[in-house]
Protein backbone atom coordinates (compact mmCIF):
# COMPACT_ATOMS: atom_id res chain seq x y z
CA UNK A 1 0.00 0.00 0.00
CA UNK A 2 1.35 3.05 -1.03
CA UNK A 3 2.02 6.41 1.31
CA UNK A 4 -1.13 7.70 0.39
CA UNK A 5 -3.00 4.96 0.57
CA UNK A 6 -1.87 4.59 4.27
CA UNK A 7 -3.02 8.26 4.90
CA UNK A 8 -6.15 8.02 3.29
CA UNK A 9 -6.87 4.97 5.41
CA UNK A 10 -5.74 6.42 8.35
CA UNK A 11 -7.94 9.78 7.70
CA UNK A 12 -10.99 7.38 7.32
CA UNK A 13 -10.63 5.69 10.92
CA UNK A 14 -9.87 8.94 12.47
CA UNK A 15 -12.86 10.88 10.29
CA UNK A 16 -15.18 8.17 12.15
CA UNK A 17 -13.50 8.44 15.52
CA UNK A 18 -14.43 11.63 15.32
CA UNK A 19 -17.80 11.49 13.94
CA UNK A 20 -18.56 8.52 16.73
CA UNK A 21 -17.39 10.70 19.59
CA UNK A 22 -19.19 13.78 18.54
CA UNK A 23 -22.49 10.96 18.56
CA UNK A 24 -21.76 8.82 21.10
CA UNK A 25 -21.14 12.33 23.23
CA UNK A 26 -24.69 14.19 22.64
CA UNK A 27 -26.83 11.30 22.20
CA UNK A 28 -25.57 8.45 23.97
CA UNK A 29 -23.85 5.22 23.03
CA UNK A 30 -27.15 3.22 22.67
CA UNK A 31 -28.86 6.39 20.77
CA UNK A 32 -26.34 6.60 17.95
CA UNK A 33 -26.83 4.60 14.82
CA UNK A 34 -23.97 3.39 12.53
CA UNK A 35 -25.74 5.22 9.77
CA UNK A 36 -25.80 8.33 11.36
CA UNK A 37 -21.64 8.05 11.95
CA UNK A 38 -21.12 6.89 8.35
CA UNK A 39 -23.22 10.22 7.46
CA UNK A 40 -21.75 12.50 9.86
CA UNK A 41 -18.21 11.11 8.73
CA UNK A 42 -19.10 11.35 5.16
CA UNK A 43 -17.67 7.73 4.63
CA UNK A 44 -19.56 4.94 3.39
CA UNK A 45 -20.76 1.99 5.76
CA UNK A 46 -18.58 -0.63 4.29
CA UNK A 47 -15.56 1.84 4.96
CA UNK A 48 -16.82 1.63 9.07
CA UNK A 49 -17.01 -1.80 8.48
CA UNK A 50 -13.78 -2.12 6.90
CA UNK A 51 -12.29 -0.43 9.91
CA UNK A 52 -14.27 -1.84 13.08
CA UNK A 53 -16.15 -5.05 13.96
CA UNK A 54 -19.22 -2.88 14.97
CA UNK A 55 -20.51 -0.10 17.06
CA UNK A 56 -18.80 -1.58 19.73
CA UNK A 57 -15.31 -1.91 18.35
CA UNK A 58 -15.63 1.82 17.61
CA UNK A 59 -16.68 3.04 20.83
CA UNK A 60 -13.94 1.28 21.81
CA UNK A 61 -11.70 2.98 19.64
CA UNK A 62 -13.05 6.56 21.03
CA UNK A 63 -12.49 5.34 24.39
CA UNK A 64 -8.76 4.45 24.10
CA UNK A 65 -8.02 7.44 22.28
CA UNK A 66 -9.87 9.20 24.64
CA UNK A 67 -7.72 7.44 27.59
CA UNK A 68 -4.61 8.38 25.02
CA UNK A 69 -5.11 12.24 26.05
CA UNK A 70 -5.75 12.17 29.69
CA UNK A 71 -2.61 10.44 30.02
CA UNK A 72 -0.73 12.39 27.92
CA UNK A 73 -1.97 15.57 29.41
CA UNK A 74 -0.87 14.38 32.83
CA UNK A 75 2.90 13.09 31.61
CA UNK A 76 3.28 16.48 29.82
CA UNK A 77 2.47 18.50 32.72
CA UNK A 78 3.97 16.19 35.94
CA UNK A 79 7.39 16.86 33.25
CA UNK A 80 7.78 20.21 34.80
CA UNK A 81 7.77 19.61 38.67
CA UNK A 82 11.17 18.44 40.43
CA UNK A 83 9.71 16.14 43.82
CA UNK A 84 7.13 13.10 43.08
CA UNK A 85 4.91 15.06 44.92
CA UNK A 86 4.42 18.04 42.90
CA UNK A 87 4.52 15.64 39.67
CA UNK A 88 1.90 13.97 41.32
CA UNK A 89 -0.06 17.49 42.39
CA UNK A 90 0.81 18.37 38.68
CA UNK A 91 -0.63 15.09 37.13
CA UNK A 92 -4.08 15.50 39.45
CA UNK A 93 -4.38 19.05 37.52
CA UNK A 94 -3.62 18.20 34.75
CA UNK A 95 -6.42 15.39 35.27
CA UNK A 96 -8.72 17.47 36.04
CA UNK A 97 -8.45 19.95 33.26
CA UNK A 98 -8.21 16.77 30.63
CA UNK A 99 -11.23 15.21 32.21
CA UNK A 100 -13.00 18.92 31.72
CA UNK A 101 -13.24 18.36 27.90
CA UNK A 102 -16.87 18.43 26.92
CA UNK A 103 -18.52 15.06 26.73
CA UNK A 104 -15.12 13.26 28.13
CA UNK A 105 -16.26 12.47 31.71
CA UNK A 106 -19.44 11.04 30.47
CA UNK A 107 -17.41 8.74 27.65
CA UNK A 108 -14.92 7.57 30.35
CA UNK A 109 -16.70 7.52 33.46
CA UNK A 110 -20.40 6.87 32.77
CA UNK A 111 -20.61 5.22 29.16
CA UNK A 112 -17.51 2.98 28.87
CA UNK A 113 -17.88 0.93 32.15
CA UNK A 114 -21.66 0.88 30.93
CA UNK A 115 -20.58 -0.38 27.37
CA UNK A 116 -17.13 -2.03 27.52
CA UNK A 117 -17.64 -3.28 30.79
CA UNK A 118 -15.63 -2.58 34.08
CA UNK A 119 -13.21 -4.77 33.82
CA UNK A 120 -12.29 -3.32 29.52
CA UNK A 121 -12.39 0.22 31.10
CA UNK A 122 -10.02 -1.06 33.61
CA UNK A 123 -7.58 -2.46 31.78
CA UNK A 124 -7.63 0.76 29.31
CA UNK A 125 -7.11 3.16 32.14
CA UNK A 126 -4.40 0.43 33.60
CA UNK A 127 -2.85 1.21 30.12
CA UNK A 128 -2.87 4.94 29.95
CA UNK A 129 -3.99 7.52 33.35
CA UNK A 130 -3.74 4.87 35.91
CA UNK A 131 -0.77 3.83 34.77
CA UNK A 132 0.98 6.92 35.41
CA UNK A 133 -0.74 7.57 38.73
CA UNK A 134 1.17 4.01 39.54
CA UNK A 135 4.67 5.37 38.36
CA UNK A 136 4.51 8.81 39.84
CA UNK A 137 3.33 7.32 43.14
CA UNK A 138 5.87 4.72 43.52
CA UNK A 139 8.19 7.64 42.99
CA UNK A 140 6.96 9.88 45.99
CA UNK A 141 6.10 6.60 48.21
CA UNK A 142 9.94 6.21 47.43
CA UNK A 143 10.91 9.68 48.50
CA UNK A 144 8.47 10.07 51.18
CA UNK A 145 8.99 6.37 53.18
CA UNK A 146 5.56 5.69 52.48
CA UNK A 147 3.84 2.10 52.44
CA UNK A 148 4.64 0.97 48.73
CA UNK A 149 3.74 -2.99 49.55
CA UNK A 150 0.34 -2.20 48.96
CA UNK A 151 0.85 -0.16 45.62
CA UNK A 152 -1.63 -1.29 42.93
CA UNK A 153 -4.02 -0.97 45.69
CA UNK A 154 -3.26 2.53 46.99
CA UNK A 155 -3.50 3.16 42.97
CA UNK A 156 -6.29 1.56 42.24
CA UNK A 157 -8.55 3.49 45.40
CA UNK A 158 -6.93 7.20 44.39
CA UNK A 159 -7.37 6.32 40.65
CA UNK A 160 -11.48 5.70 42.15
CA UNK A 161 -11.09 9.22 44.29
CA UNK A 162 -10.00 10.64 40.68
CA UNK A 163 -12.72 9.58 38.83
CA UNK A 164 -15.39 10.46 41.21
CA UNK A 165 -14.18 13.86 41.74
CA UNK A 166 -14.42 14.45 38.26
CA UNK A 167 -17.73 13.44 37.98
CA UNK A 168 -18.97 15.51 41.05
CA UNK A 169 -16.93 18.54 39.44
CA UNK A 170 -18.72 17.42 36.10
CA UNK A 171 -22.11 17.45 38.41
CA UNK A 172 -21.16 21.09 39.81
CA UNK A 173 -18.63 20.94 42.46
CA UNK A 174 -16.09 22.81 43.28
CA UNK A 175 -12.81 21.65 41.55
CA UNK A 176 -10.62 23.68 44.25
CA UNK A 177 -12.58 21.71 47.24
CA UNK A 178 -11.59 18.04 44.83
CA UNK A 179 -8.11 19.07 44.27
CA UNK A 180 -7.55 19.87 48.10
CA UNK A 181 -9.13 16.68 48.79
CA UNK A 182 -6.69 14.79 46.78
CA UNK A 183 -3.86 16.79 47.94
CA UNK A 184 -4.80 15.95 51.27
CA UNK A 185 -5.25 11.95 50.41
CA UNK A 186 -2.02 12.11 48.80
CA UNK A 187 0.53 13.41 51.17
CA UNK A 188 -1.34 11.26 53.45
CA UNK A 189 0.33 8.42 52.09
CA UNK A 190 3.75 10.07 52.55
CA UNK A 191 3.15 10.97 56.08
CA UNK A 192 2.17 14.01 57.83
CA UNK A 193 4.61 15.99 57.42
CA UNK A 194 3.58 16.48 53.73
CA UNK A 195 0.34 18.23 54.71
CA UNK A 196 0.36 21.88 54.19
Amino acid sequence: MSRSNRERTEATKQALIDAARILFVRDGYAETATPDIVQTAGVTRGALYHHFEDKKALFRAVIEQEAEAVARAIEERSLSSDSAYDRLLAGASAYFDAMAVAGRTRLLLLDGPAVLGVQAIGAIDGEHAEASLQEGLAEFLAEAGGPDALLPQLTRLLSAAFDRAALAIEAGGDRRDYEQAVETLIAGLGGDHLLR
